[in-house]
C-alpha cells in the first residue's frame, strides 16, 4: 500500500486535514501517517482538535514550539527528516503557510519525496509576513499545487509556474467542506453560547494573533481600542491567543471586551453561527465567517482572500480603530449575497483524486 505523510502544526491545518484524513480512511487505498510538529501546543489549540474532530491521532508529535522562526523551522527540518527516513513515504502533504509547512516541504524535497501543497498560490504581497515567505518557498518546491481560487492560479501563472514541471490545479477551499460537515453537529457538541450567556446576533466575534499586529504595540493598542469602540454597541467576545495574552499581560493592557480562553473547533463554529459579525487578522477565520454567512472586518493591511473584499463580504481596516468602527456600523445593514459560489464544492474529494494521480 502506498504511504502519505501529512505534516500539521497549527489550528487551521488540523481542520483542513480532518476533511482529507476522513476521505483517505473511507477509500482505504493509501496509508496516512500524521506528524504534528507541536507548533500550536496549547491544549485548546491542538489536542482538542484531534479529539473533537476525530482526526487520527498523530503517530509523531515533535513538540517543537516557543522558539524563534529560524530555530523552530530548523529543528522541525531535522526531526521531520528523521521521520521521513523511518517511514519512507511516497509523498508528503503540507497545508497553508506555517513554519511546519515550509519545514515539511523542505525535508521531503531534499530527500526526493514528492510534495503536495494544499492551499497553494495565495499571496498577500507583504514580505514582512513570515507566512508569505513560507508559502512562496513551499509553492516553488512542490510537485502538486492545489489552489483554492482563480486568483491563486493567476498568482502562480504570474510567477512563471507555467514553465515549471509542477502541476497546478484549482480544487477549491477545503475549509468549506469542514464547515459544512462539522457545522451539522456543532450545536450538539458545544454549549459555549449558553455557557457564556450569549444572545445570538448580539455579540461580535474577534480574534487577534498575527505577529505583524502583536509585535507592534501601537498597532495592537489601536486594534483593541477599535474593539472597545464596537463593544459600546455590541458585546465583543475574543478567544485569546497565547501570544496576544502574553503581550497584553506584559504591558498591563486591559480593555472592556470579553476575553476567553482559546476554544475548540465546535465552540468556534457555534460562535461563528451565532455572532453578529467577525473582526479578525486570521486568514482562515475570514473564510469561516463567509461560510457561516457573516461579514468580516480584517485587521490587516491586506488579505490573501481578495474575493471576500471585492464582493463586499469583508472590509480591510488595518489597525485603524475608526475604520474598524465604521465597518462595524456599515455591516449592521448587510446587502451581500452569501449564496455566491466562491470556493468550490466537494473539495476534499477533488484533492484526494489529484493526490492519487500523483502516487
Amino acid at each position: 500500500m502506498k504511504k502519505i505523510v501529512t505534516i500539521l502544526g497549527a489550528r487551521p491545518q488540523f481542520i483542513k486535514a480532518a476533511v482529507l484524513s476522513r476521505i483517505i480512511a473511507e477509500h482505504n487505498a493509501v496509508e496516512e501517517v500524521i506528524v504534528h510538529t507541536g507548533q500550536h501546543y496549547d491544549a485548546n489549540m491542538s489536542a482538542i482538535f484531534f479529539d473533537e474532530m476525530e482526526i487520527p491521532k498523530p503517530k509523531y508529535n515533535l513538540a517543537i514550539n516557543g522558539m524563534s522562526h529560524g530555530d523552530m523551522t530548523g529543528q522541525m527540518l531535522i526531526e521531520i527528516e528523521e521521520v521521513l527516513f523511518k517511514e519512507k513515504p511516497d509523498l508528503v502533504v503540507v497545508y497553508g503557510d506555517t513554519n511546519s509547512t515550509l519545514a515539511g516541504a523542505l525535508a521531503a524535497k531534499k530527500m526526493n519525496i514528492k510534495v503536495v501543497h494544499v492551499e497553494a498560490g495565495l499571496r498577500s504581497f507583504n514580505m514582512k509576513m513570515p507566512e508569505e515567505i513560507n508559502r512562496i518557498l513551499t509553492d516553488r518546491i512542490s510537485d502538486l499545487l492545489l489552489c483554492p481560487t482563480d486568483t491563486a492560479i493567476e498568482n502562480l501563472q504570474n510567477e512563471g509556474f507555467g514553465n515549471l514541471p509542477s502541476k497546478v490545479v484549482k480544487c477549491g477551499d477545503i475549509m468549506k467542506d469542514a464547515v459544512e460537515f462539522y457545522g451539522k453537529t456543532s450545536e450538539d457538541k458545544s454549549s459555549i453560547i449558553s455557557n457564556l450567556n450569549l444572545v445570538p446576533n448580539e455579540f461580535v466575534l474577534a480574534t487577534i494573533h498575527r505577529q505583524e499586529n502583536t509585535d507592534d504595540l501601537e498597532k495592537l493598542k489601536e486594534i483593541f481600542e477599535g474593539l472597545e469602540l464596537i463593544s459600546k454597541e455590541k458585546l465583543v467576545v475574543l478567544p485569546l491567543h497565547p501570544r496576544t495574552k502574553s503581550i497584553l499581560k506584559e504591558h498591563n493592557l486591559t480593555y472592556g471586551i470579553k476575553m476567553i480562553d482559546p476554544v475548540g473547533y465546535f465552540g468556534m463554529l457555534e460562535l461563528l453561527k451565532k455572532c453578529n459579525l467577525v473582526v479578525t487578522d486570521s486568514g482562515g477565520l475570514q473564510k469561516e465567517a463567509f461560510f457561516n454567512k457573516k461579514h468580516g472586518i480584517i485587521a490587516r493591511d491586506e488579505t490573501e482572500w481578495v474575493e471576500l473584499v471585492s464582493n463586499g463580504f469583508a472590509k480591510i481596516v488595518g489597525s485603524n480603530k475608526h475604520k474598524m468602527f465604521q465597518a462595524f456600523k456599515k455591516f449592521q445593514k448587510p446587502t451581500a449575497d452569501f449564496e455566491m459560489y466562491l470556493f468550490g464544492e466537494n473539495v476534499g474529494e477533488k484533492i484526494y483524486t489529484e493526490i492519487i494521480k500523483l502516487l
